[in-house]
């Protein structure tokens, strides 16, 4: 089984927004320090969307679905290109870029044992529960806004009574065109 890549040069791919009781998120460093970002991976030929992000959160952190609750996900696919200096070009078909879908899984206990040695290859080497906007800040520059829709459509789902209000750095990330600009749902606090 391998990748979808689709005729624009997107690999298809999940995310996953694991939260817990109150509201924190898991976001984990990248093997060898570069950098923290949500557990996300591709969708094999012939797999479920649901499927495979059952399949990521297992291989990448060790959680089985009994775990989890799935609370929802996207609508539609949150699409980045990669920087020119990412794309290999000697792959064929040739990935540009991601199409994303996006899962949000609320853990079942306080704690959970994770485990990130799954694979040959792991993706994350440490881990720590952040504020539900951190990742936007944490996650490398091309990403960003991926993030930012993800979490922005997800939040009505992770907090019914109302999301948790945006960090003051938010204003400055939005000034500079990294962020949407202040949200009625979540003001800046």
């Amino acid at each position: 089984m391998s990748d979808v890549i689709d005729s624009d040069g997107f690999r298809a791919n999940v995310g996953i927004v694991l939260i817990r009781d109150g509201g924190d998120v898991f976001l984990g460093r990248q093997v060898g320090g570069r950098g923290w970002q949500f557990p996300q991976g591709g969708v094999l030929a012939g797999e479920g969307l649901e499927q495979a992000a059952f399949r990521e959160l297992h291989e990448e952190i060790g959680l089985a679905p009994s775990d989890v609750d799935l609370i929802g996900q996207t609508s539609r696919w949150l699409r980045y290109r990669l920087p020119a200096k990412y794309v290999r070009r000697n792959r064929h078909p040739m990935c540009i870029g991601q199409k994303q879908r996006w899962f949000l899984l609320r853990l079942k206990r306080d704690t959970a044992q994770f485990d990130f040695g799954r694979t040959r290859e792991p993706e994350f080497d440490q881990y720590r529960w952040v504020n539900f906007w951190e990742p936007v800040r944490e996650v490398i520059y091309f990403k960003r806004a991926v993030y930012v829709q993800a979490l922005t459509e997800l939040a009505p789902l992770a907090f019914p009574d109302g999301p948790p209000p945006l960090p003051e750095w938010w204003a400055e990330m939005a000034a500079n065109g990294l962020t949407p600009a202040r949200s009625a749902t979540a003001p800046i606090d």
